[in-house]
């Protein structure tokens, strides 16, 4: 099932709507006891020494101590004062069960510190805002020169929720425990990094208040795999999807022959390549066609009838604007990429385009800097999708696929990922699912998921040393993966 990601203004309207039901008292005794249970699980040993803040995240850093006091083990609170109802009752309910509280301030920190094996961050959640106040930035860089096992309640101290960057200071967390949906600083960026493994823990809220405040989803493998194609037992190459790929251009000819790669073995029957240069045949079932000129070319391919799906722009070169007009002129499944990338071709995008762009190429789409791409992928998404129509993937680590009215955050990956030519395989890979019968948006939201579990399984063997022909040769054996997922029990 999809996992929901919230704004920081969604999740204080659902905890607007618990309140006033009477049913947040609930819900913060449920999201304390879940984060006493990722401390056991990951911590089992060791004092543990709670930091509570003012707002609701101490109230469940309160809950928290009195489930771990429960458990047996040894627990400290040390706990700002604060106006908050919930967490005034349940500082009270701490201490009706023998617990102490301390004031929390840097002298206070500095002692308890060394006693401690676990710390659990209970000082900021989602509702702030940076700048951090002085003695609070003096008491986050203490927690991160102790170098103790820390769980972040909701989000790690000091990120703005909202944001991928980190700035400093800011908890350097191993656990997170969120509750809810995810946000933007967990799952993007540097802020991603601080937040080490995060938990998303269920609260039992009314699904439709969530649902009312879902920013985008995430979604899971069985998901991925129900969209994937099911080829019939009387499929054959005519009907397993026609690719091309329009690309290559003296000095960038492996591009194309990438995306071509990519296709085959994300199952396309027949694949060409069309190029003004010598594209390598890097395996015999590619098929090249060498041109000398697009403008010649393109309306005698069109003529000779046209592909289930083509994907442009992989090292095209200087023509790439003028091509891809003509193409989107076709009206057929298009991924775009690369030199295809250009402002110019706003709103000549149709229904099955799918745009590729990385966070360097967004920015010169949107005329910003690319620091505002990385800073809030999500916003970025939603603001190309809307200038270029069709979907548009993101790339990053995480991707976003924007689709009108939807946004969906893929999963997985490698960092060895981070190498040329692995744009121009996705490329060719998502062409060939739009070639299978897949719509744009359907093709983005499996195509990423499929190419990050290749580069998982290729990263297993390569490591640091993966090329994107790597990832092509673990299409198959990744796109089985997810198959697998949806009968666990045969996988």
């Amino acid at each position: 099932m999809s996992k929901p990601i919230l704004s920081p203004e969604g999740a204080r309207r659902v905890d607007a709507r618990l309140e006033r039901a009477g049913l947040l008292d609930l819900a913060m005794e449920e999201a304390g006891r879940a984060v006493a249970d990722a401390v056991q699980a990951s911590f089992p040993a060791g004092e543990v020494l709670l930091l509570a803040g003012g707002g609701a995240n101490g109230g469940d850093a309160f809950v928290a101590a009195r489930h771990l006091l429960t458990l047996g083990r040894v627990v400290r609170v040390l706990a700002l004062p604060s106006k908050h109802a919930l967490t005034r009752l349940n500082r009270g309910r701490w201490r009706a069960v023998g617990g102490e509280v301390r004031p929390l301030n840097p002298a206070a920190l500095r002692r308890a510190l060394p006693l401690a094996g676990v710390l659990v961050d209970g000082l900021l959640g989602t509702g702030f805002v940076p700048p951090l106040r002085p003695e609070m930035a003096e008491m986050i860089e203490m927690v991160n020169q102790a170098g103790l096992s820390t769980v972040s309640i909701d989000l790690p101290s000091g990120l703005d929720a909202s944001c991928a960057e980190a700035p400093e200071p800011s908890v350097r967390g191993d656990v997170t425990v969120t509750f809810m949906g995810f946000k933007t600083a967990l799952l993007f960026g540097e802020a991603a990094t601080r937040a080490g493994q995060v938990i998303l823990a269920p609260l039992r809220v009314p699904p439709d208040w969530v649902q009312e405040e879902i920013l985008a989803t995430r979604p899971d493998d069985s998901e991925v795999a129900a969209l994937l194609p099911v080829r019939t037992a009387g499929a054959h190459k005519g009907t397993a999807g026609r690719v091309w790929i329009l690309g290559g251009h003296p000095g960038t000819v492996g591009a194309a022959a990438l995306a071509g790669l990519g296709a085959l073995r994300a199952g396309a029957g027949l694949v060409t390549v069309h190029s003004l240069a010598g594209v390598p045949l890097i395996t015999p079932e590619l098929m090249v066609r060498r041109h000398t000129n697009w403008d010649r070319v393109l309306p005698e391919l069109r003529a000779a009838g046209l592909p289930d799906a083509v994907a442009l722009g992989m090292g095209l070169g200087p023509q790439a604007v003028e091509v891809a007009r003509e193409v989107l002129s076709w009206d057929i499944p298009t991924v775009l990429d690369a030199d295809a990338l250009h402002p110019e071709l706003a709103g000549h995008g149709h229904p099955q385009c799918l745009w590729t762009p990385h966070p360097g190429e967004a920015a010169r789409l949107l005329g910003v800097q690319t620091a505002e791409i990385t800073r809030d992928p999500l916003a970025a998404a939603r603001r190309l999708q809307e200038l270029l129509g069709g979907t548009v993937v993101l790339k990053g680590g995480p991707s976003v696929i924007a689709s009108e009215g939807n946004l969906s955050v893929s999963r997985g990956g490698h960092p060895g990922m981070a190498s040329a030519g692995m744009g121009d395989t996705l490329s060719g890979l998502l062409a060939a699912l739009l070639g299978q019968g897949l719509s744009a948006e359907g093709a983005g939201v499996a195509g990423v998921r499929l190419h990050a579990r290749a580069g998982e399984r290729a990263g297993r063997a390569h490591g640091y040393g993966l090329i994107a022909s790597d990832v092509s040769e673990e299409l198959g054996a990744a796109w089985l993966d997810l198959i697998g997922s949806l009968n666990p029990s045969q996988s």
